[in-house]
């Protein structure tokens, strides 16, 4: 039987580099989005960026789905910063064409270090071709956005007829590009490496109606293998017919499932790589006026960016990992 995991063969990508082998930290308590959730000072967050610039030109970030909307917005604010910055696409007339108007919104296009890659998420051998030509043309990563995801509901409506590449890319696609690319990840005692992936409050462990998955989900020894059998469970049901039934999230379920697991995910990539160099943090921008949304929304795709650049930017002394941040205005913080 073929399944979605037979179809992303990590281990393929798992080697890790020396300075990440480590041994994982104990796990602290988990506070979920309505359990213990605590306001925050947004601390130097909406500061001026140059204020605690820790980053060069030298400096290389990678979003992805970024031709439009949030992920445009956000190359053009690290770029705009003084940032190497990848933005990927699927499609490679609309990747050529955002960075032209980047460049020319910018005035000085010169003045930008800003490269186009063709990258789909869902696809194993686009990630794979995609990461064998970063590596040869940079060699090192210090910040990654996984910002590439799909959905194909209306605002009212829950469907799941496209379930499966709705998981294929929100969930397994920034997976397997988070795994393909650690062994990147720069060493540096000045700075640390970044994960920021934009994510939805709708992947709220508190969404899930199912008490046993939920239990599982709220575990300090959660694993990667326990998540991926959610989602593979997930699909059965689907195609069973029985996902209504089965206690999973109500409104967009697809979508809320895939970033359920996103979420999921991160946490244990946070508390794994916590003491060596690597910070992992989930971003909700909210309601926000994107194609996803049909142009729906409580603000912008560039007011979304600009805090999701700054979270990105974060100097390192004020970094934490394993945050859920939520909002416009990320007052609320909660631990993954």
């Amino acid at each position: 039987m073929t399944t979605l995991t037979s179809s992303f063969p990590f281990l393929l990508y798992s080697k890790q580099p020396p300075w990440l082998i480590c041994s994982p930290p104990q796990s602290s308590p988990i506070t979920t989005f309505n359990n213990g959730i605590k306001r925050t000072r947004p601390f130097s967050l909406f500061s001026p960026l140059s204020s605690s610039r820790w980053w060069s030109k030298e400096t290389v970030a990678i979003v992805t789905g970024a031709n439009k909307g949030i992920g445009f917005s956000l190359v053009k604010r690290l770029a705009d910063s003084g940032l190497t910055v990848i933005l990927t696409a699927r499609d490679v007339e609309r990747g050529y064409k955002a960075i032209e108007q980047l460049r020319n919104e910018h005035g000085d296009g010169d003045d930008l270090h800003l490269y186009f890659y063709r990258l789909d998420v869902s696809d194993p051998a686009s990630i794979k071709a995609f990461v064998s030509q970063f590596e040869k043309d940079f060699g090192v990563l210090d910040i990654l956005v996984n910002n590439a995801a799909v959905s194909f509901n209306e605002i009212h409506e829950n469907s799941v007829e496209h379930a499966e590449i709705v998981i294929k890319t929100n969930f397994y696609g920034p997976k397997l590009l988070i795994e393909a690319l650690l062994p990147m990840s720069r060493q540096s005692t000045s700075a640390c490496s970044r994960i920021l992936n934009i994510t939805s409050r709708l992947g709220s462990i508190n969404k899930m109606r199912n008490p046993k998955m939920k239990e599982m989900l709220l575990s300090e020894n959660l694993s990667e293998e326990q998540i991926e059998g959610i989602v593979n469970l997930f699909i059965e049901n689907v195609k069973k017919g029985t996902w209504k039934s089965q206690g999973w999230p109500e409104i967009w379920t697809d979508y809320a499932v895939s970033k359920l697991a996103l979420n999921a995910y991160s946490r244990v990539l946070a508390t794994r790589y916590k003491d060596c160099g690597l910070r992992v943090n989930c971003f909700c921008p909210g309601f926000t006026q994107t194609s996803m949304t049909r142009g729906k929304g409580t603000h912008t795709a560039a007011d979304a960016a600009e805090v999701g650049a700054r979270l990105a930017l974060l100097p390192p002394h004020q970094l934490p990992t394993g945050k859920f941040y939520i909002g416009f205005s990320p007052g609320i913080v909660s631990k993954l």
